[in-house]
């Protein structure tokens, strides 16, 4: 047994211990005891949306969502586990104005705001962070994105998420959007532990959670999971294995205080990826045998995927790993109130980060004929079926770490009369390594869902064709981005007035190597890339927010931001400086109410986003340059009564290709792809006596799946639903369901239509926690 399952599996042993000790604990619960809320109590139980909250993500220093001129959104906890989602990514559908595709497991999703493209994968646009520094400085590296690493459980205390606004300028390559996953720090006394189980598919979990003063200036919290099984997809063998430990120690004192965090992540799970289909007049078709919900071409009858490493010696992978990601961070932060008005406040972390993405990719959609198998129980026999190209995309994750460190300075001036000026003055600095070693290669494989069997090829190695795509992507990357960020922050408040200005300036430097490898055989120094450039851009957002009253108030802003390209240009043009650096930017005006009255609440935003961008795609070797424009208004809203309450949101976008490279230019006017005009939420829920019922609703209108418009995906609708019933005053049962009715949701469709990605199918599940 390695390192890992040593330490998660003591993990596991010792939350399965005291879930075993529920039923001692249960028995001894005094009568009378009132029952723990389901959510923490709000100060207004009316305002569904909880505009008196105070959010740090986008703020200097903190504000409440009623005065400050940003599009924002927060979800507790509670209402995360109500969700029943299966990732990170999958949380974020139900944030108006984002648009997460979360299809590709539990990491690798696609992630943007407002009608700003998802053009090369990730999250580009958008910044992932953890307690306010990102996850990763690039959401769009390949093959390992920020929601990798992020994981849910009772850890997080809640979610906040700002779209546009003071994103350009309060944090680095995030002109679209800033989302924040916020950690308990044992402020609240108490803890829980749980266990869930899949009851239509192969997983258990176990949680836990704990936080305690241990001082009256000092208090430490510490939570985790961990979880195994087959997972949701079909795979045929076990393999989900893994989970993650945080904890964090504070210290307060009189004028501030002092946090350490600690956190370790060691984690495998399938990835989804395309499969085949086949396109007819336009729409897209399954494949008979394959299921796009739940197949994955995971299998135990892979034979083990030997690769060339750096040195050029070769390394044998387990096909079946799939995605495995590992982190250590260690983190300190604080803040101290200086006197007289000055405030100096600092966050660290430093991360290591490296995993292996191991995924199955379709490079057709097979065909009809006569085959051998070349593993499984029928090895040797005859197979008369249809058969495709099995590309795995096996890339180590060598180094992803990362060195993160915001400093801020500022005073608040007194000016009489009730106004009074703050003004900020900030630092931000980060090391981002990126070591990757690329490796495809393509099988012949029986195309079936139920555990596919490879078939004899003349290669000598059972299922192996040779090289994908020519020998293209056998590539080794080894790169270093420093970025240094100085900004600068201005807000005045009188009455009901808050005007805020901001600006930044970004300055990145790259250097490192990049290196193709001959016929994907060996790694030459002739043929090795230098990469070494400076880029620079500066961003500002200016904006103003006005409470008419104390339920109404008016924002609006513009901005300008930045994201820098990484590795998704390398290979492509001279980076050593010889040649200019293509960047990405989006200019955005926005403006809005929010209003609140009775049990209604309300966030309505007109936004308006222009997104230039530059990008390279490795697989097809195509350097693209395009610009987008795009329209439209999101609308978040809640409605409460009684012990019925229902939040929900709407985005219309109206988007358009304004822009292209001269070989692209029919594509202009066209709506970029992937992007649907309607996407929209809604939630209910209802509580009667000791349950809770709820469901939540989340939509996509239909899209074009490329930007020439040949091929469309469908709208669709995928239900949530789930049932909370309080045993006993500390103990809670919850069954609960994502992708109720099991719908086909395609959020991705290859240029040619052979391939497409959907949504997972039907998951239910049944947990017990007992909170202590």
């Amino acid at each position: 047994m390695d390192a890992r399952n040593v330490k998660l599996n003591a993990i596991a042993a010792a939350v399965a211990m005291a879930v075993l000790h529920m039923g001692n604990a249960l028995a001894q619960e005094p009568a009378g005891v009132p029952a723990t809320p389901a959510l923490p109590a709000a100060a207004d139980k009316s305002d569904g949306l909880n505009l008196e909250r105070v959010v740090v993500t986008g703020t200097t220093g903190g504000s409440s969502k009623m005065k400050s001129s940003v599009s924002m959104s927060t979800m507790e906890l509670d209402t995360i586990k109500n969700a029943a989602p299966t990732s990170a990514a999958d949380v974020l559908r139900a944030i108006p104005g984002l648009r997460s595709e979360s299809s590709g497991g539990e990491g690798n999703a696609n992630i943007t705001v407002r009608g700003v493209p998802i053009s090369a994968g990730g999250a580009r646009y958008v910044q992932i962070q953890e307690d306010g520094l990102p996850v990763l400085q690039s959401g769009d590296f390949n093959f390992i994105t920020p929601d990798s690493f992020v994981k849910i459980d009772g850890g997080l205390d809640h979610l906040e998420v700002v779209r546009g606004g003071s994103a350009s300028t309060l944090a680095s390559n995030s002109p679209g959007g800033i989302i924040n996953f916020i950690s308990k720090t044992g402020k609240e006394q108490g803890g829980s532990v749980g266990i869930s189980r899949g009851l239509n598919y192969d997983q258990t979990r176990y949680d836990f959670d704990y936080g305690t003063p241990i001082s009256d200036k000092t208090r430490v919290f510490i939570g985790g999971h961990y979880r195994t099984g087959e997972g949701i997809r079909k795979t045929g063998m076990s393999t989900e294995d893994g989970g993650q430990i945080r904890a964090n120690l504070t210290h307060e004192f009189e004028q501030g205080f002092i946090r350490v965090s600690l956190k370790h992540v060691d984690d495998k799970s399938p990835t989804a990826l395309p499969v085949p289909v086949q396109v007819v007049n336009g729409q897209v078709r399954e494949i008979a045998g394959i299921d796009t919900r739940k197949v994955s071409f995971y299998s135990p009858h892979w034979v083990r995927d030997v690769t060339l490493d750096k040195n050029n010696g070769h390394v044998s992978t387990n096909v079946n790993d799939g995605l495995s990601v590992k982190s250590d961070a260690f983190g300190l932060e604080g803040s101290f109130n200086l006197g007289n008005g000055w405030t100096l406040s600092d966050k660290f972390r430093k991360s290591n980060n490296s995993g292996r993405f191991t995924g199955v990719f379709p490079a057709n959609n097979g065909t009809v004929g006569s085959y051998v198998f070349a593993t499984g129980p029928n090895k040797g026999q005859a197979y008369n079926g249809r058969a495709f190209s099995a590309v795995v995309f096996n890339t180590s994750i060598d180094d992803a770490g990362n060195t993160l460190n915001d400093t801020k300075l500022a005073k608040t001036f007194e000016l009489g009369g009730g106004a009074k000026l703050t003004g900020t003055v900030g630092l931000y600095s980060s090391i981002q390594k990126l070591g990757l070693t690329w490796n495809f290669n393509e099988y012949l494989m029986q195309a079936t869902g139920d555990k596919p069997a490879l078939l004899q090829t003349a290669s000598g190695t059972p299922g192996l064709i040779g090289p994908a795509f020519g020998g293209c992507c056998s590539r080794a990357v080894d790169m270093e981005y420093k970025l240094t960020s100085p900004y600068l922050n201005v807000g005045y408040e009188i009455g009901g007035l808050n005007l805020d200005a901001g600006v930044r300036q970004d300055k990145q430097r790259a250097n490192g190597t990049a290196n193709i490898a001959t016929n994907a055989q060996r790694y030459e120094a002739a043929t090795q890339q230098l990469v070494d450039y400076r880029i620079d851009h500066t961003s500002y957002s200016l904006g103003a927010n006005y409470k008419i009253d104390r339920n109404l108030a008016v924002f609006g802003r513009v901005s300008d931001g930045v994201a820098f390209n990484a590795d998704r240009i390398l290979f492509g043009t001279p980076l050593d400086g010889s040649a200019p650096i293509n960047i990405n930017t989006v200019k955005q005006i926005e403006g809005g109410v929010k209003w609140r009255r009775g049990g209604i609440s309300s966030f309505v935003t007109l936004f308006q986003a222009k997104t230039d961008e530059s990008n390279y795609e490795a697989t097809t070797q195509r350097s693209t340059s395009n610009s987008y424009d795009a329209k439209g208004v999101e609308v978040e809203a809640a409605y409460t009564m009684g012990d019925f309450r229902v939040s929900g949101g709407l985005t219309y976008t109206h988007a358009k290709i304004t822009g292209t490279a001269p070989g692209d230019v029919a594509l202009i006017g066209n709506t970029p792809r992937r992007q649907a005009k309607v996407i929209y939420q809604i939630a209910p829920s209802y509580s009667w006596n000791d349950a809770t019922f709820g469901a939540s609703i989340v939509g996509t209108g239909k899209s074009w799946a490329d930007d020439a418009h040949t091929i469309m995906m469908p709208a669709y609708q995928v239900v949530n639903a789930y049932v909370n019933y309080q045993l006993t005053p500390k103990a809670l049962v919850a069954l609960s369901a994502n992708n109720l009715f099991d719908k086909i949701g395609y959020t991705e469709v290859e240029g040619d239509g052979h391939a497409a990605r959907s949504i997972s199918g039907r998951a239910v599940k049944l947990s017990l926690s007992y909170a202590f």
